[in-house]
Formats: C-alpha cells, structure tokens, sequence
C-alpha cells in the first residue's frame, strides 16, 4: 500500500514492538508528529522538558527492559542535544535508536535554517548512523536501525530523515520482525576446552563480572559457574545485579571505589575470569600492575575488547549466557576451599564503613535499601552519591542499577529515572543526585509530574561538587577552584513549583520519615538530603597506583 514517509515510520516503530517514544516536536519532524498523534493510544510520546532529557529516558528504557529505547528530535539544535544521551548509550552498549528529522534534501549542505549534520557529528558515538534521502528505502533502513543497535553488542543507531522524505509516498510492505539469534559463531570447541584447563588448573580464581552478563541476561547460568568453579566474586559498576549481591561468594566492587576484599583478592588470584568487561581504566588502576600474578581468561561479545586494554592468556568471543551455557556442561565441579576461607577473612577485615552518626550518604542509600526491602530500581547521577549507590544497596537481579559508567553523565540521572519508571509502573523507582548533577536537568521534574510518575527523586545535597573536591582535598592542596555552591537554590520549592512535593531532610530520623512517606506517593516527590560537604567515599585508590594499594580514612590517619 501507498504510504508517506512519517507513516512508514510510525508503521516500522510497531513492528518491532514500540510501545513508548521519548521525544520533543519542531518543524523539521511535525509530519513524524501529525502520524504519533493518530496513533497516539497504540505509541505512547512522553515528552520531555529538554531533548537531551529524552534521549536519557530512552536509554533508561532500554536498560530497564533490555528493549531497544526510542527518542525523537527536530532538525539542529533538537538533534545536536540529543548527542550526550547518544555518547552515553555508547559508552555503555545501550541499544537506543534515534530518530531526527532535517531540512529538505535540496537544502542540505546550504546552510538552511537549522540545519545541522547530525549524522557527521554522531558518527564516532553511534554504532551506526544513516541519513535516508530515497523514501523507498527508509523502512529498510528503520528496520536495519533497529538491527544494529540490539545486535551483538548493542548500542544507539541514529536515523536522519530529511522532511520532505516524511511527505513524498512510496510502496510499504509490512514484515514480521524475528529476534535475532545470540552471537556464538565464534565460541569454538578449542577456545573452550583451553578455558576449562585453566580454570581446572587454577588454585586461586577470582571471577569479574561486568555489564556484558546483564545484557545477555546470564544470571541463572553465571551463577551455576560460580557455584560449580567455587570462585569468589567481584563485579564492575555496569555488572551490579548480574551476581546476587547478598550471595556468600560475592566480595563488591572492584577498582578505584571497590572493595579492600575485591581489589586485594584480584591482586593475590593466580586465575581472573573476565566476564563481560572492558577492562576500564577505573578498574584497573595502574594497568601494568593489574592482577600481575594472574593468567586472564576473558568471554566477551566484541572482539575488539579483547587484548584491548588487559592482554589476556585465553579468550572466548561470544554471546555471556551462550558461554556459560556450554562451559557449566563441561566443568566438573570445583574445591577451593582454603581460597576462599582467605578471602572472607578479608572479607570480615575490611568490610565497607562509615561514620554512625549523622545523616551521610551510605546511610542514605542504607535505608532506601532497608525501606524499599532491596527491591527497588535505583538509578544515579555520577559522583559521590553514585559510588554510595553501588557500594551499600545489595543489587539481587540484573537491571535494577541504572547509571552512566563510562561517559560519567551528569545529569543523567533524572531523565534515565523518568524512562526507568515508564518501563516498571509497578516498580519503586528511586534517582540518586548530588546537588551538582541535579541542577542539570531538574526541569525534568516538571516531565514526571506530567506523567503522574510514583518516582522517588534523593539529593544528597552537600553544597559542593563533592567527587571533585574529594580529589582536591587528597590531590589539589585543598584548593577549592570552582566547586562550592554557595548559592541559593531552593530544591524543595523547585519541587513545589513543578508541581511534585518536596521534603527536607537534615538528619536520620527525618530522611526515614520522608522517605516513608515518599513511598506512600502516587506523585513525585524530592527529598533534599543535608550532608556535610567534606564527607568521601571509600575505600579509594589514586590514579596511577594499582588497585592492591587501596586506602580509607583510617589508613590517612595513620
């Protein structure tokens, strides 16, 4: 049937199931706009108080659900401030598909009222990206969008559609979209039974588990490995949930803000198994001190991260849960006993700590945990609050943390919380902020209170830029350049003024009863939480040391 190019758009969004777009209209995409609104009970539009907002709600989406997160944005300066939600879908492997319109193929390159090249400019933060000037091939190109960005190693896809494609009429063909089947065209019987020799062969394995196991949805089977291996276990910020966070094998975070027990153990283990990691450089520390008594074995999706960062003594490309699968038949069941019984007196020595009393950030997060009973979908900002998050809520199932890891988006938060909540209407959905990161994109208060979301937005306000003053007090003499905010913003009425209720908190007793209430809410509600401005985060390493040289505040003191 003959169909205009807006049509077929909103025609290839039902065919792969989308059920919510993030979005916010102008002239280049009103046509793309005029078709959403005559499908408006099939494709759910949220529209955000800033494009980049949207772009981070369909990021949100999709690492609440695992389903590629779609976000709409107008010509120039709408599709330019989607490129830091694109950047932290990259950086992250989060399928998101963009969908930005232009000026007409005539006017492209003339300089046309807002017209920008979008495609050039997200070309290095996109797994793929297409400009469609030929409206017969636009459904292929949607379809293909969509393809690449959940295949493999997902990530964002941008399609750049020119307006008077969305106008001009062409032949539409409906088609069935089948899933995609997982990658494990290059797990080879070799690659496997050279695995099973070192971990055979290994008297102190230690397991890594990063946010390729979420992504492949290998919980069940990582922990049959586990449990069959006898190997403790550490996990990256991208891997929290992977690995039951309360299981008795499990040791914290490894790397720069990791655990004593997680970077002490991996700097001592004869075998470190790498699932599904990149090996970042704030978890590593010094690379050329990294687990330096270890053999690596590495299992990962892309090829390119292999060798990459760490080199590695054996490797399987592929697809987590497919890996697992096939080694747990291959693996006898493993005793390491006495390796273990060492890492949990480190476990017991050097557990995670802070001062008891006052109100602080991991007595925050502390009592979310309690009150929400570990169930909630915590997402963050970046910076102090960030690493409390992922130190002090116990994380039992995959997707429940959502946060920016390798780009470090402030203002990420609230936007990914708005998508995240969207996706699990049935879930507590709770944002951490720090004041720095919220004033980014609290207009985003005013989206949740427009689609009525129970969301749960926390900040822990501490009147400074608190990671950076943390570095300058340990690295910069004290010298406070540009990070106090002595200022008078008022966050609770900003709340108020937006429409959703805002609470103060200046100690426990008054964070436990807002946040008691704030669970009661069918609205949004802030709790703006006072801490003092000097409180870290540990434990710590500095950059450049490796990760066996962690330290904390008893350690400066003596």
């Amino acid at each position: 049937m003959q169909m205009t190019g807006a049509q077929i758009v909103i025609e290839c969004l039902k065919e792969q199931g989308v059920d919510t777009v993030f979005g916010y209209p102008g002239g280049a995409i009103l046509n793309v706009y005029d078709e959403l609104y005559k499908h408006r009970h099939e494709i759910k539009h949220v529209l955000t108080s800033h494009e980049q907002g949207a772009s981070h709600a369909a990021d949100g989406y999709a690492r609440a659900t695992g389903k590629a997160g779609v976000c709409l944005a107008t010509s120039g300066p709408g599709a330019t401030n989607l490129v830091t939600g694109i950047a932290t879908a990259y950086m992250d492997s989060v399928p998101v598909v963009a969908l930005t319109c232009n000026v007409g193929v005539s006017l492209l390159g003339k300089d046309s009222f807002q017209e920008i090249d979008i495609a050039g400019i997200t070309t290095p933060i996109t797994k793929h990206n297409f400009i469609v000037k030929d409206v017969e091939k636009l459904a292929e190109t949607i379809r293909r969008a969509f393809r690449i960005a959940q295949k493999g190693r997902p990530g964002p896809v941008l399609v750049d559609i020119p307006k008077d494609i969305t106008e001009k009429k062409t032949e539409f063909q409906p088609i069935v979209v089948e899933p995609e089947e997982r990658y494990a065209e290059n797990i080879t019987e070799e690659a496997l039974e050279h695995a099973v020799k070192l971990i055979q062969k290994s008297h102190k394995p230690y397991l890594f588990v990063g946010g390729g196991a979420v992504i492949s949805g290998a919980s069940r089977e990582l922990l049959e490995f586990v449990e069959k291996v006898q190997v403790p276990v550490s996990d990256s910020l991208m891997g929290k949930g992977a690995f039951d966070g309360n299981h008795k094998l499990y040791t914290g975070m490894l790397g720069m803000h990791g655990t004593k027990t997680s970077n002490y153990g991996v700097s001592e283990c004869d075998l470190l198994i790498a699932v599904g990691v990149r090996f970042s450089d704030r978890v590593t520390g010094n690379a050329k001190k990294f687990a330096k008594n270890a053999k690596i074995l590495q299992f990962d999706i892309d090829p390119a991260e292999i060798n990459k960062n760490i080199v590695t003594d054996a490797h399987i490309v592929g697809d987590i849960k497919e890996i697992l699968t096939r080694l747990n038949q291959r693996i006898d069941q493993q005793d390491h006993a006495e390796w273990i019984a060492q890492i949990m007196e480190y476990k017991e020595k050097y557990p995670l700590k802070y001062v008891d009393h006052g109100l602080t950030g991991p007595y925050i997060i502390e009592e979310i945990y309690r009150q929400t009973k570990g169930d909630a979908v915590m997402v963050t900002e970046v910076g102090q609050h960030q690493m409390w998050a992922a130190q002090y809520y116990k994380y039992r199932n995959p997707r429940t943390l959502i946060t920016s890891g390798g780009l470090g988006t402030m203002g990420y938060g609230l936007g990914a919380a708005i998508g995240a909540q969207i996706a699990n209407p049935d879930k507590q959905v709770v944002n951490i902020a720090g004041d720095g990161c919220f004033r980014m994109n609290m207009n985003e208060i005013a989206t949740a209170v427009r689609q009525k979301l129970p969301l749960i937005q926390v900040v822990v306000n501490n009147h400074v830029l608190g990671m950076v003053r943390q570095w300058q007090t340990l690295f910069y003499q004290k010298h406070y350049s540009a990070t106090v905010l002595d200022d008078s913003v008022d966050f609770v009425k900003v709340a108020e003024a937006m429409g959703a209720v805002g609470i103060r908190a200046a100690s426990r007793e008054e964070f436990q009863q807002a946040f008691a209430k704030a669970l009661t809410s069918e609205m949004p509600v802030l709790i703006d939480c006072m801490i003092d401005s000097d409180d870290k985060v540990w434990p710590m390493v500095a950059p450049g040391r490796a990760i066996s040289e962690a330290f904390d505040g008893d350690d400066i003191k003596e």
